[in-house]
């Protein structure tokens, strides 16, 4: 059996995954390995910043004999990070790869925002946008990395993405979810991701459309 290593210590992030990719995979996450480097995300692209923490990560327990008691004795071990984030097209694609730390931006200060300083940015930043203009969308890329010696020969990493289309709210609507899910509502639907609940998020989300087609192409191998 496959045992992923997702790249997070977000529990709803991790929470997502799991329950989009099912019982056929083992899950480990950062908090089972308390001395795992942070990875700096400096890159421009989506899929740049999650090979650099896939990537960075792999070749961290590769070169670390004590992560080894956490490991499962057999099956591949792949290292699972993703990037993603919110294009809005009124502010030209921003926030971007900085969706995270939208609002810290302002500030010059180092680390994420809290999700609710991201949201309110975000809003006064389209205050005067009608309704009309508020388009944008999420996108995810995953990057899942080999770990040296632990199956997968080719050593290569591979790349799947995702897009979910909609629009940005004029108020923050839900209690689900997490990041910009409150302001988002995908097309074709009146609702945010955060009132529409776990179960359909995890059917059209960028992350999920991501995640499944991962899936497919590593059950098939």
């Amino acid at each position: 059996m496959t045992t992923f290593l997702i790249a997070t210590r977000n529990r709803h992030k991790v929470q997502e995954i799991r329950a989009i990719l099912g019982e056929a995979f083992r899950y480990l996450t950062l908090d089972n390995f308390p001395g795992a480097p942070a990875i700096r995300e400096d890159a421009t692209t989506f899929s740049s910043n999650a090979a650099l923490k896939a990537e960075g990560l792999a070749k961290w327990l590769a070169a670390t004999p004590a992560a080894a008691a956490t490991l499962p004795a057999a099956g591949d071990l792949l290292v699972l990070a993703d990037d993603s984030g919110l294009e809005v097209d009124a502010l030209a694609g921003a926030p971007g790869v900085h969706s995270a730390r939208f609002a810290a931006l302002d500030a010059g200060t180092e680390g994420n925002s809290p999700d609710a300083a991201n949201n309110a940015k975000l809003l006064r930043l389209l205050a005067d946008v009608p309704a009309a203009k508020r388009t944008g969308r999420f996108r995810c890329m995953i990057a899942v990395a080999p770990v040296a010696g632990r199956g997968q020969p080719n050593g290569e990493t591979r790349f799947f993405g995702g897009v979910c289309e909609g629009r940005i709210a004029t108020e923050p609507g839900g209690t689900g979810g997490f990041g910009y899910d409150p302001l988002f509502i995908p097309n074709g639907f009146t609702q945010s991701l955060a009132e529409l609940g776990e179960e359909t998020k995890n059917r059209l989300s960028h992350r999920a459309a991501a995640l499944i087609g991962m899936r497919m192409e590593l059950l098939l191998e």
